[in-house]
């Protein structure tokens, strides 16, 4: 390919088999995402071929003849399906050239963006990678060209949102404006409100309370499902989860949505609210809702809801004896698709020269099929730091939980987690079991009454810390890279763009760096005397002293 004169002055960055030219810094891109459109590339490459069946079965269902139109020939080809995908907050266009390269059946992608510049970057990637037949660039407001998808023919197989911050903005156009079974691919970076340090934040975004937990990851992977939910709900639609990611400084669910009312009465069971202990950081669920057998009925089948009583705790805690918050609501139901997460696995191990991140996908979602369908977790750090003693090690608290008769995983959101079926009991009868053996320091004992109050609770069940080889996980036992540590410094979410705020030139986190020095100098020029008021000043004193 040949390079113009005004190639050379842009900045060229390749990314699988993309290659975008920057001119300008206002664009956003940043190389730390390059696993999440990795893993995007996988799931919506499996996903296709689901889709493409799913809609096939659901116009012959309608209509018999459909094998006769554009959707079906009689040799069962069905690559007349439409599969029109949306990249609505596009930026440099990378994404989309990368879906329309390497991911196969795609009819049509469009990347849009609000910002001129930007889509004027995407218009030159586009040509510049020859996938014109596939991409059209728009120039609009995301929710507005989602809106303007929300009639049944018009809307998208997929749409892909990834904002800088909160994506909640953009969820309500995007579960009208996508096909029955079709994909939703969201990304959130604002983990600091999800993770808990804003609650009211959090609520006020998402609809749920977060908490403080080491946990948190997981839980903001639950807020988001719940929120995705509560917008599909809305419209008679609702999701089923396939994957669910927390990774580096952000998180990444993909969903598909479903039309069917009957199906929105269940979410109520698929919610809980949360109960956390401020003592012992101890987590208890009260589901929303649930399901009973209807007698009443002549089909033993059929189910009725109720409401369970609650709450599911006392008043103080009974492993520590300290107060509970009350956050959630929370996704409760699992949040991944073994099958189809085993065939992503399955995807990317037969073709790991499309991804550059291969390796850490493959120990990722090897994790993930390993992962229980239980809520939530706990750390080793936290439950052994909690009442002073030597952390045990890993293996041996896995191994005392399955010598129990309970099942136990690790959490791909967490490298110390200790996700389990066993009661919360249980898990602190095995820390006081390991106490007996690694006793603490009397004076850290003795200045901590709750840690006091933990170990002095009887043992109440038969702890058995033999090691046995189950204990560890195929995912560990292989080596394979589960946890990736930081590749370079200030690794985060980078600067947000200033074509994402709009057209001013200064961005608003240039505007108030250092902003409380800039007002201690503002407020010292203001209190300090004029230059005419000193010179006043200075001849008074010395004709003063003349005098």
């Amino acid at each position: 390919m040949e390079t113009s004169a005004v190639e050379v002055n842009k900045k060229i960055i390749k990314e699988g088999q993309a290659e975008i030219l920057i001119a300008s810094e206002k664009v956003f891109y940043n190389p730390v995402q390059e696993f999440n459109r990795d893993l995007s590339i996988a799931v919506l490459s499996v996903f296709i071929e689901d889709y493409k069946s799913e809609q096939i079965a659901r116009n012959l269902k309608k209509d018999k003849r459909i094998c006769k139109n554009s959707f079906q020939d009689a040799s069962g080809n069905n690559s007349e399906v439409p599969v029109v995908i949306l990249e609505a907050l596009s930026a440099t266009g990378l994404r989309s050239i990368r879906y329309a390269k390497e991911v196969p059946n795609i009819t049509k992608i469009v990347a849009n963006d609000i910002s001129k510049q930007a889509v004027e970057t995407i218009q030159a990637n586009i040509v510049h990678n020859n996938v014109e037949a596939l991409i059209e660039t728009s120039h609009d407001d995301a929710c507005m060209i989602m809106y303007k998808h929300k009639l049944p023919l018009k809307r998208f197989a997929a749409i892909d949102l990834d904002p800088y911050g909160c994506p909640s903005i953009f969820l309500d156009s995007a579960v009208q404006s996508i096909q029955d079974g079709g994909l939703l691919l969201v990304t959130a970076t604002d983990m600091a409100v999800l993770a808990g340090n804003s609650p009211e934040t959090c609520y006020s975004k998402y609809g749920a309370i977060s908490l403080k937990t080491k946990c948190c990851h997981e839980m903001a992977l639950r807020i988001l499902l719940q929120c995705i939910e509560s917008h599909a709900n809305r419209y008679s639609r609702y999701i089923v989860p396939l994957l669910s990611i927390s990774a580096d400084f952000y998180i990444r669910v993909f969903v598909k949505i479903y039309s069917g009312a009957i199906h929105c009465k269940k979410t109520t069971s698929k919610l809980s609210m949360v109960y956390h202990c401020v003592g012992c950081d101890n987590i208890t669920l009260q589901s929303m809702g649930g399901f009973k057998p209807n007698p009443s009925e002549k089909n033993p089948q059929q189910t009725k809801s109720y409401l369970p009583s609650g709450p599911p705790v006392n008043e103080f805690c009974q492993h520590c004896n300290q107060r509970h918050h009350l956050g959630g609501p929370i996704w409760s139901a699992p949040i991944h698709d073994e099958i189809f997460v085993s065939r992503i696995l399955t995807h990317v191990q037969n073709n790991p020269q499309l991804f550059n991140t291969s390796k850490r996908i493959h120990g990722v979602l090897s994790m993930v099929r390993e992962e229980l369908e239980t809520p939530l977790y706990f750390t080793l750090d936290k439950l052994f730091g909690r009442v002073h003693l030597e952390t045990m090690p890993m293996l041996i608290m896995r191994s005392a939980i399955l010598n129990a008769g309970y099942k136990v995983s690790y959490s791909h959101a967490s490298k110390l987690s200790v996700k389990t079926s066993a009661p919360s009991h249980l898990i602190w009868d095995v820390v006081r079991t390991w106490a007996k053996t690694h006793p603490p320091k009397a004076a850290k004992l003795e200045a901590d009454p709750v840690a006091r109050f933990i170990l002095q609770q009887d043992i109440r069940n038969h702890i058995d810390l033999s090691e046995r080889p189950d204990a560890n996980p195929i995912s560990r036992r292989d080596g394979q890279l589960r946890f990736q540590l930081n590749p370079s410094p200030h690794w985060g979410p980078g600067s947000r763009a200033v074509v994402n705020v709009g057209d001013e030139k200064i961005s608003k986190a240039l505007r108030n760096q250092n902003k409380n020095i800039k007002r201690k100098l503002a407020e010292k020029r203001e209190h300090s005397p004029t230059d005419e008021e000193t010179r006043k000043k200075t001849n008074t004193d010395n004709e003063t002293t003349v005098v």
